[in-house]
């Protein structure tokens, strides 16, 4: 008893830590792979390919087949005797075992055996192009939950300054400083930033059921993020920017993405499917071996052979081989080529459009990336700058040099400086995550 209380302790212990615990923007992509539906349907077709793969190969083996046959026979019938008709009652069993062997198809085998291959390759890369797609799904839903994290945090921020200066312009207020104009500003300065708190809580609860869908994670349980990584950027200098800017994305690091991947072992097994189609003009040879043996009894008799003798001295064997040679099949192999043809060469213009399209978006999303960090750092300046102005303005205020208004406009700008260098050190997140994928690197793991 005391042991499973323990258990049951310990499992919710467990549970309740586990709610508990931040996750990572890294944790939640590991997470929505293991578990998103998508990448769960792309296993299984990758099983498919596979179970088809196999039964290709078993082409390559002969076919064994045995037959056990039962006939009661009434009225007129041959004796397998006599070989002659007869009119009584029998009962006729037969028994063969029975094996072919293609010896020669045009190699119609070796290339639906490659077709095959490729699309068990292909499967794999479209495995690989689902999670990647995942990953990049929950990659900008964390990063819209770590987004909305900060204003809200920005938001809280400005209600506790603004209901400071409140309290202070109504201080100020008593001893004659401020006027009732003035602290009524104020008062719409707090009723504002109540009214965006509010707003920006209900964007980061929407941001957050999308995270949970991506992940595939359940929507009634609690899932808490870390916002840490928005602070892992650091802004680099002019010469780091240069030298990112003179090497771009080598153009044989996008080719292993799994997308482009997919177009050319597409591309293979449809010339392997076209080669095969072209199979079907050669003629073909196989060989066939079997063993045949029956039993016969008259019904209403009780002379005639045993079961044992009669299989044993009807037994018979037999070798053969065939060759069959294609004449004329209504233009049917005609066209099968000549529609396999057309699909290589569609698959082969989908593979060339798909890497000149990679090719388009990995430098793209380069030079975004080298963008961005540009852009952190002269908003890191001006966060810094905005603040000291505000930091001017509200201490003029005190002193009466300024108004509610100016004391707005200058926490407005700021606070928009701050969401603007936010929300470029997360887009230079999955811009970098981006550069990754275009490359063909898994950006769920490290």
């Amino acid at each position: 008893m005391k042991q499973t209380i323990l258990s049951v302790l310990m499992v919710l212990c467990s549970d309740y830590l586990q709610a508990q615990t931040a996750w990572t923007m890294l944790q939640c992509m590991q997470y929505a792979v293991e578990h998103n539906h998508e990448v769960k349907r792309a296993e299984l077709e990758l099983d498919n390919y596979r179970a088809q793969k196999t039964g290709t190969a078993g082409r390559f083996l002969p076919a064994v087949d045995a037959n056990i046959g039962a006939q009661y026979n009434f009225g007129r019938a041959i004796d397998p005797e006599t070989n002659g008709y007869t009119d009584v009652n029998t009962f006729y069993n037969g028994y063969s075992l029975q094996a072919s062997l293609p010896v020669f198809d045009g190699f119609s085998r070796v290339h639906a055996l490659k077709a095959a291959k490729a699309s068990e390759l292909m499967g794999q890369s479209a495995l690989q192009q689902s999670r990647s797609q995942t990953a990049l799904s929950v990659l900008q839903a964390f990063t819209d939950v770590t987004y909305y994290e900060g204003l809200v945090k920005m938001a809280r921020e400005k209600i506790e300054e603004t209901t400071l200066l409140l309290q202070q312009t109504r201080v100020l207020e008593e001893v004659g400083r401020k006027s009732r104009a003035e602290v009524a500003q104020v008062e719409a300065q707090k009723a504002e930033a109540d009214y965006e708190l509010t707003r920006q809580q209900n964007l980061l609860a929407s941001a957050m059921l999308e995270l949970k869908k991506s992940m595939a994670f359940p929507l009634s349980e609690e899932l808490r993020v870390k916002s840490e990584e928005s602070q892992g950027l650091q802004p680099v200098g002019e010469d780091s920017y240069s030298a990112g800017i003179s090497l771009p994305c080598d153009s044989s690091l996008f080719t292993l993405n799994s997308s482009l991947q997919m177009a050319r072992y597409q591309m293979q097994a449809s010339r392997h499917e076209w080669r095969q189609a072209r199979a079907a003009l050669f003629p073909t040879l196989s060989l066939s071996a079997g063993l045949n043996t029956t039993y016969y009894h008259t019904l209403h008799a009780n002379s005639g052979q045993s079961f044992h003798a009669q299989f044993k001295n009807n037994m018979g064997e037999y070798v053969g081989i065939t060759l069959s040679i294609p004449l004329f099949d209504r233009l049917q192999t005609v066209t099968s080529i000549r529609r396999a043809k057309n699909n290589y060469r569609i698959a082969r213009e989908n593979y060339e459009q798909k890497r000149l399209e990679l090719e388009k978006l990995s430098r793209e999303a380069w030079q975004d990336w080298i963008g961005y960090l540009k852009q952190t750092e002269q908003m890191a300046k001006k966060v810094e700058a905005d603040s000291l102005s505000h930091q001017l303005t509200r201490r003029q205020f005190e002193e009466g040099l300024s108004t509610a208004i100016d004391l707005q406009t200058t926490s407005t700008q700021l606070q928009k400086s701050r969401a603007m260098l936010l929300q470029c050190q997360l887009m230079a997140i999955v811009k970098k995550q981006l550069v990754r994928y275009y490359q063909g690197i898994a950006i769920w793991t490290e």
